[in-house]
């Protein structure tokens, strides 16, 4: 039992590990006070602030408070893993316990106040570590991790002690891992592989396992990031501290919740710009999902389809499982840059060729035709028989003598050609021996990817255990679909960081003139009327039809001539929504007398209702062209988001939308569109002319400068349905909601 300072700290004692340091430092980027020229227009930072973590993966000089010796405490096994870790990394290790006066054989401090030195890292195992931090700020130490459990992940009570603990770290100015964290950060790492390595970032230290033992099929790992319930240290911040590491070459994440949606994509950001792929295991794409990461880690998931898209926006690549995690991000970590995009498929069957050609093309892996001429030179060594223009089919005899080799090495040689892709889908030694070195060696000569699917479950054989995995150019697999995920990830990634621009860069540092008008016509906590919400889209320059609002029968007539027949009416009133459904829309109305009629049965009808309204408009009627929808939503994690789909009626039954996070650029609005299913529609269909997609892009771009500038004032938004003319006439608002906060 420890003293009364610092509690007791239980663990289960399966869950130690060996630990090991980081690696040798590089020059750290520092965050700095923000200026005027660090904030968006809504306040918001454009840079994601760097830590510096040095010292925390390799410190000079660590305290453990609460080690132990004694036989059979799950501190003692823990105590002995760090002291063997900071001998391996050179730190100066000093036990901390109010009523031992060694650990170990080393000598043991009563309180963090008597240490010897200052420490760059402080290891709490003690079930308390809010006395502890308010100890440790006062010896100014940089870094500390907390394993205890029982915060935000056991509910509101445990939320409330880690908002405590989050309020005493930030007071402190020291950097916090955790609580609810483990000894994953210490892992022993292999120093004897080379090349670009993973580095590990995991909320739950368990579901990084499978990564970690990469290493024992020779990927190298560098640092295991566990960050646990993210009190302080969060996912963003190893994000952002990896991309600047030199040795990183692939950053690959296991995440349950975002603390910070911000902080993510500045991170993201930042890993974009220097090349460096983020591969993520993201969960909660379903209810249940979203349910138990709240409950594992205290965090909101967020709105799936916003993560989602986020995560497209910034380059991050999402995988389901544990297994794409592994492979995509070796392999992203490994491969140099595609000197081509064509995948060529390579096989001793022509079975096994069409079966991985037609999974790869329906993924939208490119699998071009290879030429007359580059497939006359590999009918040299291939019977005339086969097929060889793509997949290759070598029929199996070539592979076993010299002229495996100068199959390889002839398709390789195409300029069209960037992956060497070669299912082998069981190992039988007289073809599959050879063929494996063939790839090796060949893939050691080469600057294109070469990638190997082993397909036999045993994998003992040497062909693989020794020539594949020994290989450190060649990308091994074991089955088609995780090397298709990773490929397309692969191409997907250089093709993304070849064009990345930050959307930072460009983000609007002051508010524009519309600001202030829009300002005007906001309303706190209230539903704007159509007309009001009308003008808001007026303020940001969106085309609105020609309307007038009325209140009389009389006033609707003198508006109809003005406005032009024939006229659309529709009820006006603040939180007046669905229309239609209540029968408070007519359309094609031709004449004086229906305008008329039409006018006393829309207030009677409000009447009936008891709805109120502010008068009854009288708008133009716009007939040709593609319904849209454009909107504006506040997303918990994220803040703003902008939606654009299929409009009308539409968009509530396909749900057919694409979803980006302000700010973005031209070439995220037009990405949009592209994801949409219904995208044929605005190229024209069934003999209607194309749409004018350039004036949809200007009301997206329109409405997300809204979104930015009035921030989270503006809601909710929708125009539904954006009428987007024939290409080169515009598009025009027909309708709009808009909610004020």
């Amino acid at each position: 039992m420890l003293g009364s300072t610092y509690g007791t700290f239980t663990t289960d004692p399966r869950r130690a590990r060996v630990v090991a340091c980081g690696e040798t430092p590089a020059p750290a980027v520092h965050g700095h006070a923000p200026t005027a020229d660090d904030l968006d227009v809504s306040g918001r930072p454009l840079h994601a602030d760097v830590p510096d973590l040095d010292r925390f993966f390799r410190p000079e000089a660590v305290a453990v408070i609460g080690a132990s010796d004694a036989e059979g405490r799950p501190n003692t096994g823990i105590t002995r893993q760090l002291m063997d870790w900071a001998e391996r990394c050179g730190a100066r290790l000093h036990p901390v316990h109010p009523t031992r006066q060694t650990v170990f054989g080393t000598p043991c401090f009563p309180s963090v106040a008597d240490l010897p030195e200052p420490v760059d890292l402080a290891v709490l195992l003690v079930s308390d570590p809010l006395p502890v931090i308010e100890e440790l700020a006062e010896s100014k130490v940089k870094f500390a991790v907390a394993f205890a459990s029982g915060f935000a992940e056991t509910g509101e009570e445990g939320a409330l002690a880690q908002a405590r603990l989050t309020a005493a770290v930030e007071r402190s100015g020291l950097r916090l891992l955790g609580p609810n964290t483990n000894l994953n950060a210490f892992e022993k790492f292999r120093d004897d592989l080379e090349g670009p390595a993973i580095a590990l970032i995991t909320q739950s230290g368990h579901q990084g396992r499978p990564v970690f033992t990469m290493q024992e099929i020779g990927v190298r790992l560098s640092h295991w990031a566990p960050t646990g319930n993210e009190a302080d240290l969060e996912t963003s911040d190893f994000i952002s501290y990896f991309a600047e590491r030199p040795e990183v070459g692939a950053i690959a994440c296991y995440v349950e919740g975002l603390k910070d949606g911000r902080a993510f994509l500045l991170a993201a950001d930042r890993a974009a710009q220097r090349g460096v792929p983020v591969v993520a295991v993201k969960v909660g794409r379903t209810e249940t999902g979203a349910r138990t990461a709240a409950s594992h880690t205290g965090k909101l998931t967020g709105a799936d389809t916003v993560v989602d898209a986020a995560m497209r926006q910034f380059g991050v690549i999402r995988v389901d499982g544990l297994d794409e995690l592994q492979d995509t991000s070796a392999l992203l970590a490994r491969a140099r840059p595609p000197k081509a995009e064509g995948v060529v498929v390579y096989s001793i069957s022509g079975g096994t060729g069409a079966h991985f050609s037609d999974l790869a093309t329906e993924a939208g892996l490119r699998l071009p035709a290879l030429s007359d001429a580059k497939q006359a030179e590999l009918h040299q060594w291939i019977p005339d028989y086969l097929n060889v223009a793509n997949p290759v089919d070598n029929g199996g005899h070539p592979v076993g003598d010299w002229r495996g080799r100068k199959i390889i090495d002839a398709i390789l040689d195409d300029p069209e050609v960037g992956v060497l892709i070669c299912p082998i889908t069981g190992p039988f030694p007289p073809m599959s021996d050879k063929l494996a070195q063939d790839l090796a060696d060949a893939a050691e000569q080469t600057d294109k990817l070469v990638c190997v699917v082993w397909g036999s479950p045993v994998g003992t054989e040497e062909a693989y255990r020794t020539t594949l995995l020994g290989s450190s150019r060649v990308a091994t697999f074991r089955t088609f679909a995780n090397c298709i995920t990773a490929v397309r990830a692969y191409l997907d990634h250089h093709r993304f960081t070849t064009r990345y621009r930050s959307p930072f860069a460009d983000a609007p540092r002051t508010a524009s003139p519309s600001f202030r008008k829009a300002q005007a016509l906001m309303r706190s906590g209230q539903q704007l009327s159509e007309h009001a919400a009308k003008q808001l889209l007026r303020a940001y320059g969106i085309r609105v039809p020609r309307e007038q609002l009325v209140t009389s029968a009389a006033a609707a007539v003198r508006a109809a001539g003005l406005v032009g027949y024939p006229v659309v009416m529709k009820a006006s009133g603040a939180r007046l929504a669905h229309k239609s459904d209540l029968g408070l829309v007519k359309v094609g109305l031709t004449s004086a007398s229906q305008v008329r009629d039409a006018y006393r049965e829309l207030t009677d009808i409000a009447r009936y209702e008891g709805i109120a309204l502010d008068g009854v408009l009288v708008c133009q009627m716009v007939e040709r062209g593609v319904e849209m929808v454009v909107g504006v939503t506040q997303d918990e994690l994220f803040g703003p988001t902008v939606t654009v789909g299929l409009g009308g009626v539409l968009v509530e039954v396909l749900r057919d939308v694409a979803v980006r996070v302000p700010p973005f650029g031209e070439d995220q609005a037009l990405a949009m569109l592209s994801e949409l299913r219904g995208r044929p529609l605005l190229d024209g269909v069934r003999g209607a002319p194309p749409a004018d997609i350039d004036a949809l892009v200007e009301v997206v771009l329109r409405v997300q400068r809204m979104a930015l500038e009035l921030g989270d004032e503006l809601a909710e938004l929708d125009i539904n349905p954006l009428m987007v003319l024939p290409r080169g006439q515009g598009a025009v608002a027909l309708d709009a909601l808009a909610v004020c906060r």
